[in-house]
């Protein structure tokens, strides 16, 4: 009798080997490494203030690590002090009224991004997503068993999908939508007219909404923040809102964001919580109370300061032949549209995609942005004006150098 020998078995499973690395976070690292190296690298590619957090917010941190009763378990859900303050700061920043326990404390941002697809999204779900989109959006789709449907809006809808490009993506499966404004990574910033046009279309057909809005007090110009639960309140029942005190409050390493939804939501995000890394970090969430308790003074000086980066960023790449940009209304990002780049030469390369470009870019004058393969279509690059002002000018002047050079 023959003896059958099987294949081996693959080490990683295949869910989560499907996932790819978060290209903002890689490229990164590779700007990190190459600076620590010594090589001179300015880096447009991390979402984060390049501020301190302020100073009270700190003090409160270093109090609450001398505090015994931060050295224990805390409920899964969060403190009951985060929740009131996060139930307060939502009446005070978004105009409606949401009870501390229909709010979850999780591990930063990206963690209440994949629990709210986790508990609503089963295997099959479409999830709309409009493009370009932050590139853990469709991550945390598929893991939860979804499909990602991009809705893709360019330069000349200033990269806003309508009610239109959604109803021709919807299909029986679709199940909710993801709203994100201001926009990572275009920094686009929705009406409030457009805003409660798709909240009452996602109402009419049924459709849960999951809104982004950690980047609320980061607009400019006559640009606001309008969440879609206040001018849609009938939503309340299908939305589940993503927020946390990182992009705000310089706190990204902290790791504190939190989701608020209806309360069946919130018990089985909680549920699953308590089992995948029950509480956050204690002093982290006395650290987030301070934060979001005291004034918001800081706030907009950093507020300010992105602003001015934004029309000095803005005004360089608008420089560059073959280079379009819709002013960012919102968040701090620069998305330019680089199609008329590509396929011209530069220094003895033909780039044809955004990914090559940004290959060159690194390689040539030592700059790291991030592709608009890791958002959605070639053709673009995303660029943070959360740095310093000498090496934003310093950065973007050499990319301006470099690409003038396309022949």
């Amino acid at each position: 009798m023959s003896q059958q020998t099987s294949s081996p078995r693959p080490r990683v499973s295949a869910r989560v080997g499907a996932i790819a690395e978060s290209a903002t976070l890689a490229v990164d690292a590779r700007a990190k490494a190459l600076k620590a190296a010594g090589r001179p690298v300015i880096g447009f590619g991390a979402g984060e203030p390049d501020f301190p957090t302020p100073q009270p917010i700190v003090d409160a941190a270093i109090a609450a690590a001398a505090d015994p009763r931060n050295h224990r378990y805390t409920p899964a859900a969060g403190l009951p002090e985060l929740r009131e303050a996060i139930a307060a700061k939502t009446l005070r920043d978004s105009g409606y009224e949401v009870r501390p326990a229909d709010v979850l404390v999780t591990n930063g941002g990206k963690q209440a991004v994949f629990q709210a697809f986790a508990t609503i999204v089963d295997p099959g779900d479409e999830v709309l997503l409009p493009a370009p989109y932050w590139t853990t959006y469709p991550e945390a789709i598929r893991l939860a068993g979804g499909v990602p449907v991009e809705v893709f809006a360019d330069t000349d809808a200033g990269y806003l999908v309508t009610v239109e490009q959604l109803e021709a993506a919807r299909t029986e499966r679709t199940k909710a939508l993801l709203f994100c404004s201001p926009s990572n990574p275009t920094g686009a910033v929705y009406s409030p007219e457009q805003t409660e046009e798709i909240g009452r279309w996602a109402l009419e057909h049924g459709i849960w909404v999951i809104t982004d809005e950690i980047y609320e007090h980061l607009t400019y110009d006559h640009s606001v923040f309008t969440p879609i639960v206040r001018v849609v309140p009938e939503l309340a029942e299908t939305a589940i809102v993503l927020n946390g005190v990182a992009k705000t409050y310089a706190m990204t390493g902290w790791r504190v964001g939190w989701l608020i939804g209806p309360s069946d939501v919130v018990k089985a995000a909680t549920n699953l919580q308590s089992h995948l890394t029950s509480n956050v970090a204690n002093v982290s969430q006395r650290a987030a109370i301070a934060a979001l308790t005291g004034d918001l003074s800081a706030v907009e000086a950093m507020r300010s300061a992105f602003d001015r980066r934004r029309r000095t960023m803005v005004s360089m790449l608008e420089q560059i032949d073959g280079v379009r940009i819709p002013a960012p209304q919102g968040a701090f990002y620069a998305y330019p549209s680089v199609k008329g780049v590509l396929g011209r030469t530069i220094r003895g390369v033909t780039p044809a995609t955004s990914a090559e470009l940004a290959a060159l870019i690194l390689d040539q004058v030592e700059v790291a942005v991030v592709p608009g393969e890791a958002f959605g279509p070639s053709g673009y690059l995303r660029l943070s004006y959360a740095l310093g002002d000498d090496d934003l000018v310093e950065g973007v002047g050499r990319i301006v150098s470099l690409l003038g050079e396309a022949g």
